[in-house]
């Protein structure tokens, strides 16, 4: 590996310009100028991207612009010691230390780590004061290598190597960073657009004010070489979660419940006291806002070293899923307020993409503006239903390729449409992309081919692969399943089958309260929803039993907990109550996580029992959701709507008297043993 920084990428005492833009303008020219990148202007158009983004000015006048740049063929770093300081957003006033940070974008994991131990080092005092006080660019260069572990360790102002993970080490904390009178103790996760410079910075500075505060603290940073998850055991330790964070986390779902205090990277770069300060506090109010997911996923969703193949299929469908679910949302919701425009018109959708093209407000078509109201809705939603299939499939392809897989899995998705191959054909399609696109990503190839392996090579050959498949040989087997399912469940409606699969999706959507389960009862919904019709109206009574089930948890815990036996429950769990009682009519089934997570072995079966009832009387008496989405307020989507109420209403109760009843009746002693494995699941 050449060396990151050399002499002549050094400028010392000197102006480079009057703002910002003059000086990374100008070190991206010097970085050029030693032929390590092919062009300035671009070099500069990345970097200044991403200063318009976030601006790169930290305390301790420090500015480190950076970016992932095609024009970059070495990994470099072009340092300035600025006289006068330039301002780049720091808080405390201009910067005179400035690194130009440049990976090519598609860099190796060795290289970006070189960078980040550089940004970790910047947050250290001698680091920094032996920068300024360098009399020469070979003594920059010398000091800068030993940090990031080019040159002589041994030299002075030497920075340790970065680690996966930091731990602080708890002393005594003040009283009001305590939990229950101890220390409190939490988890953060840190990164940012890039993963090479704040990412690491933020890490070290959460790190080190946990340390001093006396409270134990580790931390997930998250980079782009690569990240080291914490423990199993140190997340479900932790009271609270810090997100610094300026894209998604990784593996969201092993926070599952926790209290959780969310911020940009740059805050737990400047701010980190105050972050740590927020956590401890939402870990003492029982309202505060939490990390959504299951208590299962939380357990399953372990390390990719540690977990089984079947759990890390389970975390790959669970992400596909919940990418896909906004598109489902908003265009389920617009197709539904399409019909409430057409009222008692059944031929208008069959219509609507003709009307939006050929008429306008000024132009009304027949039927006046009710129907052309209803023919943009209904478009517009139907336009964002259809990426459900690719979505699906584009997103399982990431969960398991990351960036190179999302194009091959959207393609497979759409073959699969293409071949009326539906929600399973997606799902093959993206496991077929992904896997692919994982395994040519493991190629060596040669170093001028690297930077096009994630944007050209992988996505081509991986939709070659995946969708060739889909094409020549599963697409049409899979399709023939989907054409039967969809008979039998036709078959079914108006029959008394019908209700017996109510009660099943019924005891999905119970089983595990936004996990796997339930999250596969309601892909099976959604996907159906847009072959609905007057004519076939078995997708809307299959999606109005299923979100009438999921309905049913939280509501039955929050008329448990307030209404009929307030005394057994918690002061903690009567406060979840109360908000239960909005995220049930909401149709959100996560409401109910705090209370199984509490106490798994009564509240699950208690739930299932409810939701079995919901989901069999929501059939029986025919009721139909247009929405996918939206619970009790989307009534107008729903009809007939009492009988919604109904089947919700004797589910909720059924639910209710049952956990009451354990909660009576069933000694805690006789379920302890039971409840081992769930020791560790956060309340």
């Amino acid at each position: 590996m050449s060396d990151t920084i050399t002499p002549d990428l050094v400028s010392l005492d000197v102006g480079l310009g009057a703002d910002k833009e003059a000086v990374i303008r100008s070190l991206a020219a010097r970085v050029v100028a030693q032929g390590r990148a092919t062009d300035a202007e671009a070099l500069f158009a990345d970097a200044w991207a991403r200063e318009q983004k976030d601006e790169t000015g930290l305390p301790g006048g420090i500015a480190i612009p950076h970016a992932k740049s095609a024009a970059v063929t070495e990994p470099s770093l072009a340092f300035a010691r600025l006289a006068p300081g330039v301002d780049f957003g720091a808080p405390d006033g201009p910067a005179d230390l400035v690194f130009l940070i440049a990976a090519p974008e598609g860099a190796a994991e060795a290289h970006l780590a070189v960078l980040s131990k550089l940004a970790r080092s910047l947050m250290q005092d001698d680091f920094t004061a032996g920068l300024r006080s360098a009399a020469s660019d070979d003594e920059v260069v010398a000091i800068v290598r030993a940090a990031i572990g080019e040159g002589d360790v041994s030299a002075a102002h030497a920075a340790p190597a970065a680690a996966p993970a930091t731990v602080a080490s708890p002393a005594a904390a003040p009283d009001d960073l305590t939990v229950d009178g101890r220390p409190a103790r939490i988890v953060a996760v840190t990164s940012c657009a890039t993963g090479i410079a704040h990412t690491f910075m933020a890490a070290d500075a959460l790190t080190a004010a946990g340390s001093a505060a006396g409270i134990d603290l580790a931390v997930e940073p998250q980079g782009s070489s690569g990240y080291q998850a914490l423990p199993r055991e140190v997340i479900d330790g932790a009271d609270a979660v810090i997100f610094a964070t300026d894209v998604d986390v990784r593996e969201l779902q092993r926070f599952a419940g926790k209290p959780v205090v969310r911020s940009g990277v740059k805050r737990g770069i400047e701010q980190p006291r105050e972050l740590i300060a927020e956590a401890v506090a939402a870990a003492n109010d029982p309202g505060a806002t939490r990390v959504s997911g299951t208590a299962s996923e939380a357990n399953t969703t372990a390390s990719a070293d540690s977990v089984s193949w079947g759990a890390r299929i389970q975390r790959i469908l669970l992400t596909g899923v919940s990418y896909m679910i906004p598109f489902v949302a908003g265009g389920g919701l617009l197709i539904a307020l399409g019909f409430l425009f057409f009222g008692s018109d059944y031929s208008a959708p069959g219509n609507a993409n003709t009307v939006v093209v050929e008429n306008s407000l000024w132009d009304l078509p027949e039927g006046g503006l009710g129907i052309y109201l209803g023919s943009v809705a209904f478009a517009i939603g139907a336009a964002s239903m259809g990426f459900l299939v690719s979505a699906l499939a584009g997103y399982i392809a990431f969960a398991i390729a990351d960036r190179p897989g999302i194009a091959p899995g959207f393609v497979a998705g759409a073959v699969a449409v293409l071949m009326n191959a539906g929600f399973i054909g997606g799902i093959v399609g993206g496991l077929l992309a992904g896997v692919t696109a994982w395994w040519i990503g493991t190629w060596r190839v040669p170093r001028w081919l690297r930077g096009l392996m994630p944007v050209a090579i992988i996505p081509l050959l991986a939709s070659i692969v995946a969708s060739g498949l889909m094409v020549l040989f599963l697409g049409r087997p899979i399709a023939t399943l989907m054409e039967w399912l969809t008979v039998w469940l036709n078959e079914l409606a108006g029959t008394a089958g019908i209700v017996v699969v109510g009660v099943i999706l019924g005891l999905m959507m119970c089983f595990d309260l936004g996990g796997p389960v339930n999250k596969v009862a309601y892909a099976f919904a959604v996907a159906g929803l847009a072959a609905g019709s007057p004519e076939n109206p078995t997708p809307y009574l299959i999606m109005a039993a299923v979100m009438a089930a999921g309905m049913v948890p939280p509501l039955a815990m929050a008329l448990a907990s307030t209404v009929l036996a307030r005394d057994l429950f918690p002061p903690v769990e009567r406060e979840n109550g109360k908000a239960a009682w909005l995220l049930g009519a909401a149709f959100i089934s996560e409401g109910a996580i705090p209370f199984a997570a509490a106490d798994p072995l009564r509240v699950i079966p208690a739930s299932l029992v409810g939701g079995a009832v919901t989901g069999g009387l929501s059939m029986a008496l025919a009721v139909q959701s247009l929405a996918p989405h939206g619970g009790a307020f989307v009534f107008f989507a729903i009809s007939p709507f009492w009988g919604f109420l109904v089947a919700i209403a004797a589910g909720t109760v059924v639910t209710a008297l049952v956990v009451i009843a354990l909660k009576k009746w069933v000694g805690r002693k006789e379920l302890e043993q039971a409840e081992a494995p769930f020791e560790a699941v956060p309340a």
